[in-house]
């Protein structure tokens, strides 16, 4: 799906401009810093081994197209850490902690399929990983994030299950009212969610991001027969139809909140997630492109930020005993962006996309570039 010109012109330069200002973790000659350099067709990945521990990995696209890249468990479905959108030309950079073990790296040119992979052996250093520190605080702040994924999961199954009621029953008033408030709890743990690489394409593909012969199902298929206004030709669902669909997603929807009770999360996919949550506003929800029927991308927009910032929260009280300054102005950065989100509010929602006039898509874009750039230090500070 293409971005509005107007969007895109509003939007390209500061993007490209922060995409480029992540914090450097380590010296480029050091062994715990792998350089990755991803191209239309090649992931060159300086290091096939490195020691456990906090890792950062150096990423250019030295291609045409924007890529991604991933670090993965050792079954290439499940995601350590992952950088998006970065542009040709652009470089980012990804610090996780891992331990010892077997993993796989992959570039996405296009963002797009499995990408390129390759196998990385991270050997036993005794560098103590994130998920093994007896520190009080980063203990208190992984079980309170745990809780909180658990909550806002269960609260999606609740959700989804009276939206898909509404929706076979052919409701679609009620199913209308529902699809942004079950939909909120998915956007604030979009990036846990994103992790299930087999359960992500099959609940939240847009359309425009379809592969070849790729099954169209969950969210927005359902979202386009609700919203077929800016549909040509379209033939909407039969009542067969639609409870296939429906079924589908509440299925999927019941698989990920059994997966997620199983998850521990470690300091550095906590910080990670926050600013993978804030990429998402970037690149779908202030250009329009997530809910391209509905026109709820604030709706959407909103609980990206409050999962960015519910993982700030949570890593708050370590970020503040080791780079202060960095805190206060996440702190501030945060509220300036919410004051912006509360001017658009309409009763217990919000405004619908379309009605945004260009000013305020720019003034909001500009928000979300001025947090991106300290956010993107928040990893690299907690595990220092």
């Amino acid at each position: 799906m293409r971005i509005p010109l107007l969007v895109a012109a509003l939007l390209a330069t500061p993007a490209l401009a922060a995409c480029t200002q992540n914090a450097t973790t380590k010296d480029a000659g050091d062994d715990r810093s792998i350089t990755v350099t991803s191209t239309d067709d090649r992931c060159e990945v300086s290091s096939t081994e490195a020691p456990s521990g906090t890792l950062a990995f150096q990423v250019t696209n030295d291609g045409s197209q924007v890529t991604e890249f991933y670090l993965y468990a050792e079954d290439g479905e499940r995601i350590m850490g992952e950088v998006e959108n970065v542009g040709p030309g652009l470089s980012r950079e990804l610090t996780v902690s891992v331990a010892p073990g077997s993993y796989v790296t992959a570039c996405k040119p296009g963002m797009k399929g499995k990408g390129i992979r390759g196998d990385l052996t991270v050997t036993d250093s005794g560098a103590e990983v994130a998920s093994e520190s007896d520190d009080v605080q980063v203990e208190h702040a992984t079980d309170e994030y745990q809780a909180w994924v658990q909550d806002e999961s269960d609260q999606l199954l609740a959700q989804t299950r009276k939206f898909v009621a509404a929706y076979k029953s052919g409701d679609d008033r009620t199913a209308k009212a529902l699809y942004p408030v079950a939909r909120t709890h998915w956007e604030r743990i979009e990036t846990v969610a994103e992790s299930f690489g087999d359960l992500d394409p099959k609940m939240d593909a847009r359309e425009a991001d379809l592969e070849p012969g790729q099954k169209w199902t969950g969210w927005h298929r359902i979202e386009k027969d609700l919203w077929p206004a800016r549909a040509e030709k379209y033939a909407a669902l039969s009542a067969k139809q639609r409870a296939t669909y429906a079924d589908d997603l509440l299925a999927n929807t019941e698989t990920l909140d059994g997966r997620i009770g199983k998850l521990e999360f470690t300091v550095d996919q906590i910080a990670n997630g926050s600013r993978g949550l804030l990429e998402e506003v970037a690149t779908g929800k202030v250009t329009g492109e997530e809910e391209y029927w509905s026109r709820t991308d604030l709706w959407d927009f909103q609980a990206n930020v409050d999962g960015a910032k519910k993982a700030f929260e949570v890593l708050e009280p370590v970020l503040a005993s080791k780079d202060p300054d960095l805190e206060e102005t996440l702190d501030q950065r945060f509220e300036a962006l919410q004051e912006l989100l509360d001017e658009q509010r309409v009763g217990d929602g919000f405004r619908f996309y379309d009605e945004l006039a260009p000013e305020e898509i720019k003034a909001l874009a500009d928000a979300v570039n001025a947090l991106s750039e300290p956010l993107s230090k928040l990893t690299a500070a907690v595990l220092s």
